[in-house]
This record gives structure tokens, sequence and C-alpha cells, in this order.
């Protein structure tokens, strides 16, 4: 086989993912052994080893303890979608935004004061240690983990008013938006940045995955009139969803 300028093991990389993607190595088949590819290719076992482990980081093969390296069966992906904020009574918008789309969308949430740490207070706008609302969740598709979610609140916008809790009260599991409004406090924007990022041990512990596995991150921060009311982060495992934005024009 003859190869061009590209580094021997990305080159042997990107054949094995060609077989990948076209079936000829189907998923649960297993990845030719270290010796096999290294005489197919004409290569060392340092090269077949580290295109194993290109293979492994893209999420492509999995090791199975005495048995090998398989390749893993790849998820249709499913959508997430975003659809902006839409005050609506009685519904989140997780429910209300996964409805269209099929989803049996329930979730998990716990709450707790703390102190700000620098990242949250920039993004909130406020001093590092001011005192914010974190509330953690696990959302879930017909029982099986889909997204987490962290989300912090300002205790000077919330505190001593009865949206302080946001899974408790009177609104209790309603949206950022309407949450607000209760206490007079009117949401006119929110931003939304997303990026990708190998997923944290606690994260795929919860999602599903194995170490490497990428994750895409939403930082979306709600907005009164310029002040930071909420800001959340929202993980979503990249190779099973597709982050769809339904964005209304104005």
């Amino acid at each position: 086989m003859t190869f061009g300028e590209q580094p021997a093991y990305l080159r042997v990389a990107s054949d094995l993912r060609e077989k990948i993607a076209n079936g000829s190595l189907p998923p649960h088949t297993r990845l030719p052994s270290q010796a096999r590819i290294r005489e197919e290719y004409g290569v060392s076992d340092t090269v077949a080893l580290e295109a194993r482990k290109v293979l492994m980081a893209e999420g492509l093969v999995e090791g199975r303890s005495g048995s090998g390296t398989y390749v893993r069966a790849r998820p249709v992906p499913r959508r997430v979608a975003r659809s902006g904020y839409r005050p609506v009574s009685g519904a989140t918008p997780f429910r209300q935004e996964q409805a269209a789309e099929g989803a049996r969308g329930t979730w998990d949430a716990h709450s707790e004061q703390e102190a700000a740490g620098p990242e949250v207070a920039a993004r909130l706008g406020i001093e590092p240690e001011d005192r914010v609302m974190r509330t953690r969740y696990v959302y879930r598709d017909g029982g099986e983990a889909m997204m987490i979610a962290t989300s912090w609140e300002p205790l000077a916008v919330t505190g001593r008013t009865p949206v302080m809790l946001p899974e408790e009260g009177p609104l209790g599991g309603c949206g950022v938006v309407e949450r607000m409004a209760a206490i007079d406090v009117v949401v006119d924007n929110v931003v939304e940045e997303v990026g990708a990022r190998p997923g944290l041990a606690e994260e795929l512990l919860v999602l599903g995955g194995v170490p490497g596995h990428v994750v895409m991150v939403v930082e979306r921060t709600f907005y009164a009139s310029g002040l930071a009311v909420e800001t959340a982060d929202v993980v979503v495992p990249a190779d099973r969803y597709r982050l769809s934005y339904h964005l209304p024009v104005r």
C-alpha cells in the first residue's frame, strides 16, 4: 500500500476508519490485531499501536478486557431541540422543547446555596463569593440520561422570594422566564455559546461513555435589561445527540 505525506499512524487510522464507515468492519467486529495491522500495512508495532489509539480516542472502537479491541456500535444521533425562551404556563422549556421531538422527558434536580466561583461570578456579573443558588439536573428520555445541566442564580435577585428554589414552590419546575416574571424581573435576552470537550469522568458516569468521549457544552445566560439572572452549563453527549435550534424570526 502506497501512502502519501501524512504520518503513517494517521494514514493507517484513516484507512481503518473508512472500513468502519463503509461497513467492511461492522459494529462488534474485532479490530485487526496489532500484528495483523503491522503486516497488512507494512508498518512498525509503534505505528500500529498509535493507529489503534487514534480510533479509540475517536470513540470508534473500544477495548474489552482479555478479549481485544472491537468496533463500537454507532448510535444514530437524536435531536435535542433548542427553541430559545418561550414562557408557557405549566411547562418547563425542556418538556416543551422536547415534546415536538417525541421525547418522554423527565428530570431530577437538586438545589443548594453556595459561594460563586470566579467563572460563575464573571458570567453573572457579580463578585466572587457572592451567594448563588446552584441547581444540578439530570434530564432523561424514556429513562435514559440524555443531558445534564448545572444552573446558578444570584440570590441578590431571587433570595427570599417564592422562586428562590427553581424546582420548589408555586412555580417549581417552570422556566426561568416565567419564574423571573413572577418577581417582576422581565427576561429580554438569552445568550448561548456552544463548545465541545472531552467529558469529565463524573459526567460520563451519568451519561454513559468511556474516557475520551466528547460532549457538547452549552453555556447559557438569561438577561433582564442587561442583568444576568441565571447562567447554566448544559452537557450533551456528542455521539448520541445533535442540538437543533428553532429560533423565531423577528
